[in-house]
């Protein structure tokens, strides 16, 4: 992302907080995994939309105004110890020379620093509850200066949730945004069709997952969430996680897999038959699915509210169903009891962006969020007949099929960024007879 988006980002931010107002992002910690084992570092989401700066133990600050600097880093200071055994840090005048803050600090020095920020400050915009321990050492710095009344020292006398106006910021993505989840995309689509045409009756789960892994790695991407490889009874379970089984011929195969680039994430699911085949009865759940799939992205359009694609993927399943014969009774009566919701459970996507499930308000009051240009989003409609399903014939048992695509709002409608996976029964058939 070129550093002068990250401004761009700030002086918005920076104009929405106003004088006498300051933000303090933290950035995510350290996760340990096991004893003295940390997991792969990833930096906190809102924090590095602001300022592209993805070392662990860093606090940014925004003080809308501020002569001599508005935008501070704390980071960690350069140790040539550290660095041999951790790596390289940027270091306070790395901050400011490679991250462009306008001034920057040991991380050490922030006790003795912010207070002096905070203290001709009337509001603190900050975001509580996502860490307990930082929450308490702003806390502690609010309550240090009005310990200081005395003295003429006024503290901030309001609280502000940054949330609430970074996560609207973050709802609407830019063309630097797009490019980079166009790219996951890309990667994403190739780890799905390299799947496809590895998979066979007698492979593991876990084999077709590490197919998946190799494209997202071999394309510096990483996963955006753990993947779903779920065959047979198993792509009836919505977050199944093991992915240990045998795939055995005739079943299906639903695999719901994304991946990080750059810090932006992908989200494709695609359901196919382990031996290249749909049966008679997998086809007509797959055809009622991806139908309800085309009529929620034709949905996914500016003016249409958050729950339109929804809409229409639920008339479109319950028509469906009723069609195959799984459903029976009149359509509006069927919607209206939610008979669909013994067979499609879930909604039919969520926000994307630099979180799988991205930030952003589903409604403004009581009433649906209006799609708008820039808005990205997934649209996956699925159907689940687990074995057992009372009053369903066993030739439609374990057939779970869920298909997602990623798409961005437009000015004339949306753009699928995974558009270019197959999802037709007989391109997917295709698909893995060439290989």
């Amino acid at each position: 992302m070129p550093s002068n988006e990250y401004q761009q980002r700030r002086k918005q931010l920076l104009k929405m907080i106003g004088k006498g107002g300051i933000a303090i992002l933290p950035t995510a910690p350290e996760r340990q995994r096991n004893n003295d084992v940390q997991y792969h570092y990833r930096p906190a989401s809102d924090f590095f939309y602001l300022t592209g700066f993805n070392e662990p133990e860093a606090v940014a600050v925004l003080v809308p105004g501020r002569k001599q600097a508005e935008y501070i880093l704390f980071v960690r200071d350069r140790d040539a110890t550290r660095e041999i055994w951790d790596g390289r840090r940027a270091g306070p005048e790395g901050a400011v020379k490679q991250f462009n803050a306008d001034d920057a600090f040991p991380m050490d020095d922030i006790d003795e620093i912010l207070p002096g920020l905070m203290e001709h400050c009337e509001r603190v915009y900050y975001t509580m509850g996502v860490s307990a321990e930082f929450d308490h050492r702003v806390i502690g710095w609010v309550n240090g200066l009005k310990a200081q009344g005395r003295a003429g020292i006024h503290p901030p006398q309001e609280f502000i949730a940054l949330d609430h106006l970074l996560h609207d910021m973050r709802l609407y993505k830019s063309r630097g945004e797009t490019a980079l989840m166009q790219r996951s995309a890309d990667i994403a689509v190739g780890a799905h069709e390299r799947a496809m045409k590895f998979v066979q009756p007698g492979r593991k789960e876990y084999q077709v997952m590490a197919e998946l892994l190799h494209e997202f790695h071999r394309h510096e991407a990483d996963i955006s969430y753990h993947p779903i490889v779920g065959g047979g009874a198993n792509s009836c379970i919505l977050h199944y996680h093991e992915n240990n089984a045998v795939l055995n011929d005739g079943d299906l195969l639903l695999i719901d897999a994304g991946c990080e680039y750059g810090l932006y994430a992908s989200d494709i699911t695609r359901t196919f038959p382990v031996n290249g085949r749909y049966t008679p009865e997998q086809r007509a759940v797959y055809e009622v699915v991806l139908n309800a799939q085309y009529a929620a992205i034709a949905a996914t359009k500016p003016g249409n509210h958050w729950n339109a694609p929804h809409d229409a993927a639920v008339r479109s399943i319950t028509q469906g169903l009723t069609k195959i014969g799984l459903l029976k009774g009149k359509l509006p009566a069927l919607i209206k009891d939610g008979a669909y919701k013994q067979f499609f459970m879930h909604r039919t996507g969520h926000w994307l962006g630099m979180d799988v499930h991205d930030v952003g308000d589903y409604k403004v009051g009581d009433e649906w969020r209006v799609l708008e240009p820039g808005m990205a989003l997934t649209v996956e409609p699925g159907i689940y007949i687990p074995a057992g399903s009372k009053g369903i014939h066993k030739r439609w048992w374990n057939i779970g099929v869920r298909i997602e695509d990623d798409v961005v709002v437009t000015k004339n409608g949306c753009h699928v960024l995974t558009g270019a996976l197959a999802k037709e029964p007989d391109e997917v058939e295709k698909l893995m007879s060439a290989a």
